[in-house]
């Protein structure tokens, strides 16, 4: 699944700026890294979700830059920012997946927001009715206690030098 990346600035006030070079819109901050990777996450899907619902582009995520932490995004917003994605490729509309899949065109509404709790069948349904199969990869995480101890899992393993 993609990962964006961000930048972390020092600001004057003692917090982190988060900037995400592919989505401008993207800009916020956090009383540390750690707070700063959550609050960044939740600023890009918010991005991703506006882009989605105004039938705008959605940029790759691009390379990782010197500096740079990545972001990991939840699942689910992943595979419906990747089925939207294949949809723009395939110049579909909602209604052209909904007659694909049989259902009204809500249902797509629902299916392409990032904020609904979709079923994964539905949404691997969607990616067969386009010609495409959804896979999953599981990998290993950072052990549970990492984020009781106020570090999460995200801002100790995506440090890049």
């Amino acid at each position: 699944m993609p990962r964006y990346f961000v930048t972390l600035t020092p600001d004057t006030n003692d917090t982190l700026y988060v900037t995400c070079p592919v989505l401008p819109e993207v800009n916020t901050f956090g009383e540390d890294e750690a707070d700063a990777l959550l609050r960044a996450a939740e600023a890009i899907e918010f991005a991703l979700y506006f882009r989605v619902r105004e039938g705008g582009e959605i940029p790759n995520p691009g390379r990782r830059r010197a500096g740079q932490l990545a972001v990991d995004l939840p699942s689910l917003v992943n595979a419906k920012v990747e089925l939207y994605r294949l949809m723009k490729e395939q110049g579909l509309r909602k209604a052209d997946l909904a007659r694909a899949l049989k259902v009204q065109r809500t249902q797509i509404d629902r299916l392409l927001d990032l904020d609904h709790a979709t079923r994964m069948d539905m949404v691997d349904a969607a990616f067969r009715a386009l010609g495409h199969a959804l896979t999953l990869k599981v990998s290993n995480a950072a052990p549970a206690g990492a984020r009781r101890q106020g570090k999460t899992a995200k801002a100790k393993a995506r440090r890049v030098a």
